[in-house]
């Protein structure tokens, strides 16, 4: 194999979003030997993310293979575009995407982006159709080998099965939600979002509970590797994953997607001092997702940005048990996202410090809320 390669990267969804899958395949630039390829099934997404997705399979696997050199051919124009620095990330739900792909760009001495005619991409179509009919369809097949007298590289596979009652076909994508454990601003019930504020005593034993209780749950720690932690990058949430980490022994990851909402000019406040400060707007905040606080940001807003995040999740961690720590208004977006309902659950749906829910998102785009707010290791 020389060091310059071609990546071929596609993606689709079967409605938009739907059932979506990636392919990528990466040929040496000289033979064009075919030298690994991707087939994923992606769960739900849109085309957008399934085409990123797609891009960031090829440059993995061409990192894999020790690449130096690469050209990446896309006919996805708005991927390459953006990769390429020419058009803005505008949607909330690609950023994060946009951002692992450039970060693994970064990673080769030369990567030329160009947009082809989709006749000219069909390898790569052909892997991601694949991922979306074995998705739908039955047990998904690992794809892909190189042909003979060169390294197979490994493809990504799901075990499918039903779902009981659910109807849902698929291996789930089991997300344990943890809410961070108590600090000063929530011993004073103030609006803690933003604000960089470390757990108290009493929150430092609350989650260190919760890590012994999610150690001993089935599926976080097997035969096959313990279930990684993904946690808001704050402090409060930091000390509380790491303390899962602690008592797992599992890796420890950071997803900007899972911070707290922003609340601006009412950071710090307590609820009776914002409806003081702010009668009208806090009055219609409360029942409103789309009403912005002063130099915040809206529910609306978290919950869009925590659906890019739980669709990040899903792609990088298909079928496998993770843990989230995060914050009140994050979880109870993922709640409302497996629950399929409204905004109305943001005022109506308590959950406590350092408690535990559990929530699974199928390939099929079925979700299953497992359980809510439960305290019984601490409380």
């Amino acid at each position: 194999m020389s060091s310059r390669v071609v990546v071929e990267a596609d993606g689709g969804s079967r409605g938009n979003p739907g059932p979506a899958g990636c392919g990528a395949v990466v040929s040496d630039a000289e033979s064009g030997e075919v030298l690994a390829e991707r087939s994923i099934g992606l769960g739900v997404a849109t085309n957008n993310v399934a085409e990123y997705q797609g891009a960031i399979a090829g440059l993995r696997a061409a990192a894999e293979l020790g690449a130096t050199e690469l050209e990446v051919r896309m006919d996805s124009k708005l991927v390459i575009e953006q990769l390429a620095g020419r058009w803005k990330v505008k949607h909330v739900n690609l950023q994060p995407l946009a951002a692992e792909a450039r970060q693994l760009i970064a990673g080769f001495d030369r990567v030329d982006l160009q947009w082809v005619p989709r006749a000219q991409n069909a390898h790569a179509d052909r892997l991601a159709n694949e991922a979306m009919d074995q998705q739908a369809g039955g047990t998904k097949q690992s794809s892909g080998a190189a042909p003979s007298g060169t390294e197979q590289a490994e493809t990504s596979s799901a075990r499918i099965r039903p779902s009981g009652w659910l109807g849902a076909d698929g291996t789930p994508t089991k997300m344990l939600l943890l809410r961070h454990g108590q600090t000063p601003m929530s011993v004073d019930r103030r609006y803690s979002g933003r604000g960089d504020v470390a757990l108290t005593p009493l929150g430092e034993r609350q989650v260190r509970a919760a890590g012994k209780r999610l150690a001993a749950m089935d599926g976080v720690i097997t035969a096959d590797g313990v279930a990684p932690v993904i946690a808001s990058p704050l402090t409060r949430t930091r000390q509380s994953a790491q303390a899962v980490v602690d008592a797992t022994g599992g890796e420890l990851h950071f997803h900007d997607g899972l911070l707290e909402t922003d609340f601006g000019d009412w950071e710090g406040l307590t609820f009776g001092e914002a409806s003081e400060q702010f009668p009208q707007l806090h009055r219609k905040w409360l029942g409103d997702p789309s009403i912005v606080p002063p130099g915040g940001e809206s529910l609306d807003a978290v919950f869009q940005r925590v659906t890019a995040a739980r669709d990040d999740l899903l792609a990088r961690y298909a079928g496998q048990t993770i843990i989230v720590v995060s914050h009140v208004t994050p979880i109870k977006a993922l709640l409302r996202l497996g629950l399929d309902v409204g905004p109305s659950m943001f005022y109506r749906l308590h959950l406590d410090l350092a408690s535990l829910s559990i929530v699974e998102f199928y390939p099929d785009g079925n979700a299953s809320v497992r359980l809510v707010n439960d305290i019984s290791h601490w409380s």
